[in-house]
């Protein structure tokens, strides 16, 4: 491939002019005949087997231009995105397709991302919110531990809220058993609220043994419609009531849960990884709220075909999940009586910031001259192939250049944003501090004076 010209072009639009040269050109020519020679009679050979010339000669030399253009103009329109060192935003508009002397030339007219302009990025104003661990939230995170780690003990006593009970029931409306009502031996946790509202409330002071009704009716918009909002009676028999005992909150309990010998060492940790956490949460919500201002500054039109291309990226990842899961994307906008168009409607808004954010990060970086370096690109592929384990050299077939570059460069725009961030209160808080060593060397004048006069 060969780019022979670089035109920029109105409403950020460049047009490539390429040419795939003989040698290459001659290899899709080739493909062409493999591809199509199958279908082609010619007087004397077989079916399949006449060959390329005595075809050419017979049908023309240009029975195979078609499908050799489209077999090479992908690869040499990639080729030539990467050497223009552009980044298209839509698929190209393919013109002037030409061959002449063996080569294949045309032109790709393509529409870029747009370089906006900031108003401000420097000095940027966003509170930021303040990374703590109290003790009622240490103890309620230590508490979840020791109920993750308690014992079911039976009790003869009646049953209370935070029991767990063993029971079978069936449910009846007009009288007449419905379908999924019924269960033998099924284990609640009262108060848990796994019951529709009011049933385990009525369970609730009756001991192992008891048979009673549960008298209750199904909310409005319960998921079984046949169902909803109809009263109910469940039969009911207790078989079991258990107390859930919470291990003592000592050393052995540290032993258990942790690798510490004393639960002092174990809270302290568990303090350092909260704090951690907090700190982490803290920045990215201080993080995000200073993309808020600084794409309130950004200056310029952004192409729909942006918000497009992001929203069909967050349906494709969203669809990857479920599939991970294994629910097809399709049975689950069913399942939730969704369309695909207003499946992408909620997540609009969210895509929209996405491109703002990317866009404004990019012109930071312009303005900055925040390009990565050699070392920083190297680094992020070794970086990249470590982590999806695979070989360096096929990161960068899968991965454009230019792709990893930009991603560094915003980072490195998010980074020099931050630093460059005022905090609020912290220019009074330096006043303050001016005022203090004023009067800290006035009072020192005052006593040096006094020392003097003795």
């Amino acid at each position: 491939m060969k780019l022979t010209n670089v035109e920029k072009k109105e409403n950020n639009q460049v047009e490539l002019s390429i040419t795939v040269e003989k040698d290459e050109f001659e290899k899709a020519m080739q493909e062409s005949y493999k591809k199509n020679v199958k279908n082609i009679n010619v007087q004397g050979f077989r079916k399949g087997h006449a060959p390329r010339k005595m075809i050419e000669k017979i049908y023309g030399e240009g029975v195979f231009y078609e499908d050799a253009m489209e077999y090479s103009y992908p690869a040499a329109y990639e080729a030539a995105i990467r050497e223009a060192n552009v980044e298209p935003i839509a698929n190209p508009s393919i013109t002037d397709l030409d061959i002449k002397d063996g080569e294949f030339t045309f032109k790709a007219v393509v529409q870029i991302k747009p370089e906006l302009g900031l108003k401000e990025y420097k000095g940027l104003e966003v509170e930021k919110p303040a990374a703590e661990v109290t003790e009622d939230e240490l103890n309620a995170e230590i508490d979840k531990v020791a109920q993750r780690n308690a014992r079911q003990v039976p009790v003869e006593r009646e049953a209370q809220n935070g029991d767990v009970v063993i029971f079978d029931f069936e449910g009846f409306t007009d009288g007449k058993p419905f379908e999924g009502g019924k269960a033998e031996e099924y284990s609640l946790e009262l108060g848990s609220g796994m019951f529709i509202p009011g049933f385990e409330d009525q369970i609730v002071g009756h001991k192992a043994g008891d048979e009673f009704d549960v008298n209750v009716t199904f909310p409005e918009q319960y998921q079984a419609e046949e169902l909803a909002g109809k009263p109910a009676v469940f039969k009911c028999k207790l078989h079991e009531v258990k107390m859930i005992e919470k291990p003592a909150l000592d050393d052995e309990f540290a032993k258990d849960v942790s690798e510490f010998d004393t639960f002092e060492e174990y809270k302290e940790d568990l303090r350092k990884t909260m704090l951690e956490t907090a700190q982490a949460r803290a920045e990215s919500t201080y993080e995000e709220a200073l993309m808020d201002k600084l794409i309130e500054n950004l200056e310029g039109d952004i192409p729909e075909v942006m918000y497009e291309n992001q929203l069909d990226q967050i349906v494709s990842d969203f669809g990857y999940r479920m599939g991970a899961q294994g629910l097809d994307f399709d049975t689950y906008l069913k399942m939730n009586g969704m369309e695909m168009g207003s499946f992408r409607n909620l997540f609009r808004t969210q895509a929209e910031r996405q491109v703002k954010v990317r866009l404004a990060l990019e012109a930071v970086a312009r303005l900055e001259n925040l390009a990565p370096t050699e070392k920083d690109t190297e680094q992020e592929f070794a970086k990249l192939a470590a982590q999806y384990n695979m070989d360096v050299e096929k990161v960068r077939e899968l991965l454009a250049p230019i792709a990893v570059k930009s991603d560094l460069s915003v980072q490195k725009a998010v980074d020099f944003v931050k630093a460059n961030a005022k905090v609020p209160g912290a220019k009074k808080t330096r006043k303050t501090a001016k005022k203090t060593t004023k009067k800290a060397e006035t009072a020192e004048e005052s006593t040096e004076t006094a020392e003097d006069k003795e």
